[in-house]
């Protein structure tokens, strides 16, 4: 396929475009003077400053956080955060049409205002990679030049590599692509494959051990436990399945949050701690699933349904104990101005939730609004528009997906798929703006046509 060549006013109006959309992407940090942090983000900063192989932690986002930071300023790695998904939003559009530098801030400027996606790209941590798994596996099967496929394909590897869960939205999403384009499932499985490698190299050479995920047991036991299925088999089977976890039966912490964590937990006491306790935790999950398959399933499914049905950013938001983390790391490795703007945050304060509970309640209306806009488009696009529908299946599974994955496998929790849920107004806002841009959403057609050859 020829493409026109790009004039160097058309390639800065665009690269405009995408870095202004970038920016509109990370506006709650600028309101709150300050990137957004979490508790982790200081554990994910001394996996490369210390340096520190952290054992329920891919090292894989740390790493790349410390190293954009150039240890000056947090604001380096989030600019970087805005800019790739100003761009994926980007690409995506051009998946359907060229986009108009316009036609794209109006999407970015959608999204900034209507949904939780810019108080995702504003925070440090991975959760952002979560929604640009699904974007970039979908760039992967309909993107038709294959030169432009590789720098989405590092990205893509990256943002499945950066934590464990994500494995998981991109499995799912690799289903989706099997059955829509299934010429197209090697180049979307490379990434995973990328990925599965990377992370089993990291693991060899920080643990000794080449695995994906070498002590992932031990959250998999503490979620059982609290649920109950793995709780009931060590009744049944004490002392024999497991000496030191009987001692603890009848007196568990009574959330996974205090199993794992509580210093004073079977976790913690644990002669070794979590790593030396992960075999054990493995034998004992193994046998639970083979013994209470049925129980194990149903509190799954509940798990699942409980997690699509929590979607908020209170957790985002608090301030607690983030003096004692990223302030730490901070103060050990960064210049004094930047503890100082850390430390006149409003999140650093305290007053962030107040700044952001009146965009929660907008962030509501327009997730319901979208989810019921996405499946009469779902319906619409069968038999219009297969790639916009191949569009929605994939958001869909990665929601899907992501509800099980955090859910089902960790507990449900207010920001896991808060990080997702915005995708589901995605494919409407994309009409919307095509609309405005065309003057028509019914001559709306995509670059790919409905068997997946190029019509530019």
């Amino acid at each position: 396929m020829c493409r026109a060549t790009r004039s160097p006013d058309r390639v800065t109006r665009e690269a405009g475009s995408i870095a202004a959309g970038g920016f509109f992407l990370i506006w709650p940090a600028l309101v709150n003077g300050y990137p957004l942090v979490f508790t982790d983000t200081g554990t994910f900063l001394d996996q490369l400053l210390l340096p520190f192989m952290i054992w329920d932690k891919p090292w894989i986002y740390g790493p790349v956080l410390a190293v954009l930071s150039s240890r000056l300023t947090l604001w380096l790695p989030l600019l970087a955060q805005g800019l790739a998904v100003s761009w994926v939003l980007w690409r995506v559009r051009q998946v359907f049409r060229p986009p108009l530098p316009r036609a794209h801030l109006g999407l970015c400027l959608a999204l900034a205002l209507g949904s939780a996606a810019p108080w995702f790209a504003a925070l440090l941590m991975p959760d952002i990679l979560a929604p640009l798994t699904v974007l970039t596996l979908f760039l992967l099967a309909f993107e038709p030049d294959a030169a432009r496929r590789w720098p989405v394909t590092a990205l893509a590897a990256f943002a499945i590599a950066a934590h464990l869960t994500h494995l998981l939205i991109a499995a799912a999403c690799l289903c989706v692509v099997l059955i829509a384009r299934p010429r197209a499932f090697a180049r979307a499985a490379l990434p995973v494959g990328m990925a599965l490698g990377l992370l089993m190299a990291t693991n060899l050479a920080g643990h000794g051990r080449l695995g994906v995920s070498p002590f992932g047991a031990v959250f998999a036991l503490a979620r059982l436990v609290t649920d109950g299925p793995a709780r009931t088999y060590l009744e049944d089977h004490c002392p024999e399945a497991s000496p030191w976890l009987c001692r603890w039966t009848g007196r568990f912490p009574a959330t996974s949050d205090l199993f794992l964590w509580s210093p004073d937990g079977p976790v913690w006491t644990f002669p070794g701690g979590p790593i030396a306790l992960a075999p054990e935790a493995a034998r004992i999950v193994t046998a639970t699933i083979l013994t209470r398959p049925g129980a194990v399933a149903w509190v799954a499914l509940g798990n699942t349904a409980t997690q699509l049905g929590t979607i908020r950013l209170d957790k985002v938001l608090r301030g607690d104990d983030l003096d004692a983390t990223v302030g730490a790391r901070l103060r050990a490795y960064y210049p004094a101005g930047e503890v100082a703007r850390f430390e006149a945050s409003a999140q650093h304060a305290g007053r962030l939730g107040v700044l952001a509970a009146p965009w929660q309640r907008a962030h509501g209306v327009f997730l319901v609004a979208g989810a019921v806009s996405a499946a009469v488009l779902l319906v619409w696009s069968w038999r219009h528009d297969r790639v916009l529908f191949s569009l929605i299946a994939l958001i869909a599974a990665g929601n899907l997906s992501n509800a099980f994955a955090t859910g089902a496998l960790s507990g449900p929790a207010d920001r896991y798929q808060a990080r997702v849920a915005w995708l589901v107004v995605l494919p409407v806002l994309l009409l919307v703006v095509r609309g405005g841009q065309a003057g028509s959403i019914v001559r709306w057609r995509p670059l790919v046509d409905s068997n997946h050859r190029s019509t530019a």
